[in-house]
């Protein structure tokens, strides 16, 4: 290599690496090569998903990206002296990017660009098989495409598992003058950021899918529901928006095909609920988000009172490989009826916290030990919680269980998200469990009786608990509360607060004063 060549240096411009100091290494990295004379393109691309090596800086290679981290500013010129942009060795030298283990043993499909191309070059994602699913699905019918979904088995990413397919064509038979698509983005569950990462480290491959999802039901606008905790997701999204916009990608004749699409973004304004879909509907027209009854569906009454198509963003970010390659392919992942592959979260007391895409079917163990590398404190991982603040908690007994639907649901759990947060034997189950239902207390939407009373008299009966006054009447009570609240509640919010509530108490009883022989 010449003095002259101009060497590619990538830093994540991913809100994580930003909080770790990302802005400040890419600054330091310009201004080391220009003091040195070294010709220098800084692309600021996603994250890899790995956060514990965040800012994680990768050099353009002969022989492939190079990584290095995590990076400080003060470790900049060391990392030039050694050679940086030659792959140099160093004590932060990684090697290969697509080599490392927690890369590598991944099956990335919905994030197969993320980390790897500038976020908002629609160029570098037409490089990478973007928008060929959009093609797809454009020399198809409304009814192929849908049956294409059908065949793929997705079912949805937020947590609830319902087939999308199902959902689409229930959409496309409604008859209706106007339809819409929702995508809810109001990522709010304990330890979760796979939707974050998707808007701000590929963004078109959500535009992507939300316009085929539009194109299959005859859908002509759609919105993005983000929580106003994602700046940096908003303005990214924004721009894509507008790029896809001038490139002919959405408005009123895609691609020349004349078909109408159009995509909006709209902020929420912090409430947990606003994750439940008719809670999100009534934010969007500009309402207090308040749950609504069902029936109506969504898919027959939603927006507006017009049929609509609500998806987690991971579903609708899930459709572009599918249309791309085919139902047969994405279907060929996972066990049972748990098709395709799920993004995990890795957060919590974890070693190695970050996002991991694989295949429905591998354990928790395996997640935990040969992708988190264990805890972060160097002690036993006592408990994990799965699926956000609803989830419920699992003991060590519980680790070998196969990820998928129908296996979490057996035990009372749920996959959810597939956020999961991580505890060492030094967590207190009780105040997990108290705070579960502190949480709902403070979220809940106030429409039914059940979440709205229950979670204020669940806290009250597990402080009781904890503090032996008159101990089994007192979890005979919040056994029976726990019941009226799963199955009186309107919506999952006060359905599923008892799981995390019912799991810590049967699992650690110890932990609520019970003799430590009696553990489940």
């Amino acid at each position: 290599m010449s003095a002259n060549d101009t060497v590619t240096v990538y830093v994540p411009r991913d809100s994580t690496a930003l909080a770790l100091g990302a802005n400040e290494v890419a600054a330091a990295i310009t201004a080391e090569a220009h003091k040195r004379g070294q010709s220098i393109k800084l692309v600021r691309n996603g994250s890899r998903g790995m956060f514990w090596l965040e800012p994680l800086v990768e050099v353009a290679t002969a022989a492939g990206r190079v990584a290095y981290g995590p990076v400080a500013p003060e470790d900049v010129a060391g990392l030039f002296d050694a050679g940086l942009l030659q792959g140099g060795q160093h004590a932060l030298h990684l090697g290969l990017t697509e080599e490392i283990a927690f890369l590598k043993n991944q099956e990335r499909l919905t994030f197969a660009r993320v980390g790897i191309i500038d976020p908002l070059s629609l160029e570098d994602y037409l490089a990478h098989e973007g928008y060929v699913g959009l093609k797809n699905a454009l020399a198809k019918t409304p009814e192929a495409i849908v049956q294409e979904m059908i065949a793929s088995g997705l079912r949805g990413r937020g947590g609830a598992a319902f087939p999308t397919g199902i959902k689409w064509q229930t959409v496309l038979r409604a008859q209706s003058a106007q339809k819409y698509v929702v995508c809810n983005a109001d990522e709010g569950d304990s330890g979760t950021f796979s939707d974050r990462m998707i808007m701000e480290d590929d963004p078109f491959t959500l535009i992507e899918g939300m316009t085929i999802a539009g194109v299959a039901v005859g859908a002509t606008e759609g919105y993005i529901y983000v929580r106003s905790e994602y700046p940096h997701s908003i303005a990214t999204l924004e721009q894509a928006i507008a790029i896809a916009h001038a490139q002919g990608y959405l408005g009123d004749d895609i691609l020349g095909s004349g078909k109408s699409f159009r995509l909006e973004v709209r902020k929420g304004a912090g409430a947990y609920i606003c994750g439940e879909e008719t809670a999100m509907l009534e934010s969007l027209e500009g309402k207090r988000g308040v749950v609504r009854a069902k029936p109506p569906l969504p898919a027959i009454e939603g927006l507006f009172g017009k049929p609509t198509v609500i998806n987690n963003l991971i579903s609708l970010a899930s459709v572009p490989v599918i249309l791309a390659r085919g139902a047969d392919f994405y279907k060929n992942f996972g066990v049972g009826r748990s098709h395709g592959t799920l993004p995990f979260q890795l957060a919590g007391n974890i070693r190695q916290g970050g996002l991991v895409e694989k295949a429905f079917g591998l354990t928790l163990r395996q997640l935990l030990e040969d992708f988190g590398g264990g805890s972060a404190s160097g002690r036993p991982i006592r408990a994990v919680q799965m699926g956000g603040p609803l989830g419920a908690y699992l003991p060590q007994s519980q680790f070998d269980t196969p990820l998928d639907y129908e296996a979490f649901a057996a035990i009372g759990a749920m996959i959810g998200h597939g956020g999961l947060v991580a505890f060492d034997d030094s967590v207190d189950m009780a105040r997990q469990a108290r705070y579960a239902m502190q949480f709902c207390a403070v979220e809940s939407c106030g429409k039914c009786t059940p979440c709205r009373i229950g979670s204020t008299r669940g806290v009250e009966v597990i402080d009781k608990i904890i503090a032996n006054d008159d101990r089994a009447q007192q979890i005979h009570l919040l056994k029976s509360l726990c019941d009226t609240m799963v199955n009186g509640s309107l919506c999952a919010m006060g359905g599923m607060t008892p799981f995390p509530v019912l799991s810590a108490l049967n699992h650690f009883p110890e932990d609520f004063g019970a003799p430590s022989e009696q553990a489940a």
